[in-house]
């Protein structure tokens, strides 16, 4: 049997999981190989069927989307916020950050590589 070890994010590069919501699979595909590409991210999982429903210039609105979970670093959400300005079709992109307060230690190690510049 296999033992993992755990630990809190309190290095000076916590781990962040970022949700973004996508309207397709292309543009959630495109979005998140650039992402991946540029190092703006280790992972970005796409979640087709995501049924959001909100309120949008004064109408309520219901639409099938696609949620990215993008996992990176604290350090780099400026440049992935800036980035996803360009990349996404939307005029106002989702972007929650969401601090990971711990994990598999060798999982958030290899997001913390990852997601570290070249």
């Amino acid at each position: 049997m296999r033992t993992w070890t755990t630990r809190a994010c309190r290095s000076s590069m916590s781990v962040v999981v970022v949700h973004c919501s996508c309207p397709d699979m292309p543009s959630a595909a495109r979005i998140a190989q650039a992402l991946v590409d540029e190092r703006l991210a280790a992972c970005v999982q796409a979640l087709p069927g995501v049924a959001s429903t909100y309120r949008w210039q004064g109408e309520v609105q219901r639409a099938d989307e696609v949620l990215l979970l993008i996992k990176t670093t604290r350090e780099r959400v400026a440049a992935l916020e800036a980035r996803l300005a360009h990349l996404h079709p939307c005029d106002l992109p989702e972007l929650i950050v969401l601090e990971a307060v711990g994990g598999l230690r060798d999982y958030l190690d290899w997001v913390e590589a990852e997601s570290t510049p070249a």
